[in-house]
């Protein structure tokens, strides 16, 4: 049921992030994200500072001075937002929990993708695929898309990275553009980002909370695995307990690196605590130098 809260919720989301898209994102996407190809448009005389490279020379003979070939981008891409919404983003110990913050970054994806006239589609998935959303074009369809991750209630408990992956690939019959977002706390899914990585333009969101790399010292303190449902006591003020914890984590986060790293895949590192403009910006930037 769509309430007026969830209405109130999705506008504020729209105001504050189409802000964001007008003044940071739009075009960084667009020059970060190309088209399929260029497409012969025209031909025209040449002016001074015109690439070389591009003159026809037929043409140019024809009628006795130089023209160059102009050509448009084909600039319709398909861009999948493919979201992690188990349970355990339902944590967060600064400004938003991890699904929060997933949901208004997913909405500045869209509204920059909309605005290169581009398709967006969505996938939610926990332990297995939860909802689907083709891709379409539009405002109205963004808004849905917001709806939707801020409305939704995941059924299952745990992360199943390599059937989304699997899904994105059964569903989408051309190349797109796939932001995948999650807070990776899952593994055994790198066969399936490298057959995913194949077809699709693969971008892995890495969405994290400070408190998921170390305890503090706060005394005993239980705990719940939101995905398992086991709960259990802690005593923090262990040392022994923290650095134990620490270096857990440490492992789990440079195991997923090393992975990454070894696909040749640049990832979105964005934290609860911190604005997810700068590295979204940074990333769009590094991008475009790339290509």
């Amino acid at each position: 049921m769509i309430t007026k809260e969830l209405l109130r919720t999705v506008r504020q989301i729209q105001i504050r992030t189409s802000r964001k898209v007008s003044e940071l994102f739009a075009g960084q996407y667009h020059s970060a994200f190309r088209g399929r190809g260029m497409e012969f448009e025209e031909v025209s005389p040449y002016q001074v500072g015109d690439d070389v490279r591009l003159i026809d020379w037929n043409v140019s003979a024809r009628y006795g001075e130089p023209f160059i070939k102009k050509f448009r981008e084909e600039r319709e891409l398909t861009v999948m937002l493919v979201v992690d919404v188990s349970p355990s983003g339902l944590f967060g110990s600064g400004r938003q929990f991890k699904l929060d913050l997933a949901a208004e970054l997913c909405a500045v994806l869209a509204f920059s993708a909309i605005r290169s006239n581009d398709k967006v589609g969505l996938i939610l998935f926990a332990d297995d695929v939860e909802q689907y959303v083709p891709a379409k074009k539009g405002t109205r369809h963004v808004l849905r898309i917001i709806r939707e991750l801020l409305h939704h209630l995941p059924r299952g408990r745990g992360t199943n990275i390599a059937g989304a992956l699997g899904f994105l690939s059964r569903v989408t019959v051309r190349k797109s553009v796939c932001f995948l977002v999650s807070d990776f706390l899952a593994e055994g899914f790198e066969a399936a980002l490298r057959i995913a990585r194949r077809r699709h333009d693969l971008i892995p969101v890495i969405i994290s909370d400070p408190r998921e790399a170390e305890l503090p010292d706060v005394g005993f303190v239980e705990l719940e695995d939101a995905e398992t449902g086991e709960v259990v006591l802690l005593d923090t003020r262990s040392g022994d307990l923290r650095r134990r914890f620490a270096e857990r984590m440490a492992g789990m986060r440079a195991r997923r690196d090393a992975m990454f790293r070894r696909m040749d895949t640049p990832t979105v590192d964005i934290r609860t605590d911190r604005s997810y403009v700068e590295p979204l910006v940074r990333f769009f930037h590094k991008r475009e130098l790339r290509r």
